[in-house]
């Protein structure tokens, strides 16, 4: 009988590891592996993590349009990471886990792109410019003197502005996903636009947030690499953090009052690369071209089936044009 019972022990020992095993692998990503700090900068206080050596090179993370720093995703900073850079990320402002403004208004996105068609956009509660001075101001507090800064979607029209205007913090530019605001490029597609009013919308509960969040990335990800289990991942971690529709407008509101950015794009010198999926449906592969014949010297990558996500497979191919680039190699491609 003992001897059953030290095998029934040992049983469950081996067992508990295993379990343990399992739950630690599916923790084990960047965002759990360090911890989330706040920066003041002039009385706004950022939500940011700094991952990786001190000592490397810094690579600073932005992202775009009610989006939070883990919309990155797991591949793309581990990615950067075993390639030995610092990686810097940050939520921006009325996102995520940085400060909200909830004394100021919000109104409907569909009544801003009303006033947008009709030439009455008005003034923003803060712009891209302000949004810009957060990222720059967070280097400050870093001790980061010059950083790779990279940005995808509005996330990357901030990183064209701090470009452009601080040209001395910036060793390149990666824009992804992103746009020039110039006229004439071609629009949305209904259902993009319709998918990011239902996240500006919110929800009433948790739930309904995690169902809203995979929706609005199956509408506006990548159709060939849509892949829903990894979605479901990242937006319960977001939903963790809380969403905050109002934020969103506000933010689509700087956007808009931005206009054409071409002129300050012509100001930028960094090595600059910009990467677009062609199968974008929230800004089609034009605005990506468009913004590239617009920065002098700038390397263009077009990526087969991407849309506007970085689903797992998509941020590989991504690291695959980004990667070389960072390292010097200005002639980058993907196949």
């Amino acid at each position: 009988m003992g001897r059953w019972i030290r095998f029934f022990y040992g049983l469950l020992f081996v067992l508990h590891a295993l379990i343990a095993q399992v739950a630690t692998a599916e923790t084990d990503n960047p965002f759990d592996r360090y911890p989330i700090h706040f920066a003041d900068i002039k009385g706004v206080s950022i939500a940011y993590q700094d991952m990786g050596p001190r000592d490397a090179e810094p690579v600073l993370l932005v992202m775009g349009l009610g989006a939070q720093m883990l919309h990155w995703g797991d591949t793309l900073v581990q990615g950067l990471l075993d390639s030995g850079y610092r990686v810097v990320l940050l939520d921006n402002r009325d996102a995520g886990l940085s400060q909200k403004f909830y004394d100021l208004s919000a109104p409907s996105v569909w009544w801003m792109l009303v006033k947008e068609k009709v030439g009455l956009a008005g003034e923003p509660p803060y712009t891209l410019g302000d949004m810009a001075g957060d990222a720059v101001g967070l280097l400050d507090q870093l001790y980061i003197e010059r950083a790779h800064i990279v940005g995808a979607s509005m996330g990357g029209m901030i990183v064209q502005v701090m470009a452009a205007q601080y040209p001395e913090r910036v060793l390149s530019l990666t824009s992804i996903m992103s746009s020039s605001g110039a006229p004439g490029l071609p629009e949305s597609k209904p259902e993009a636009i319709e998918a990011l009013a239902m996240a500006a919308e919110g929800a009433d509960s948790r739930a309904q947030r995690i169902a809203n969040g995979i929706q609005v990335s199956r509408t506006i990800g990548s159709p060939v690499y849509f892949d829903e289990a990894a979605t479901r991942d990242r937006v319960q971690r977001v939903a963790n953090r809380g969403s905050y529709g109002p934020g969103m407008v506000r933010q689509l509101e700087a956007i808009m009052a931005s206009g054409d950015r071409s002129p300050l794009l012509a100001k930028i010198a960094a090595p600059t690369l910009v990467i677009h999926g062609e199968a974008d449906p929230l800004l089609p592969i034009a605005h990506g071209r468009d913004t590239a014949k617009k920065i002098a010297g700038a390397r263009f990558v077009a990526i087969p089936g991407m849309g506007h996500g970085l689903e797992p497979k998509t941020s590989q191919l991504v690291l695959k044009a980004l990667l070389p680039f960072l390292h010097g190699e200005r002639q980058v491609a993907v196949e």
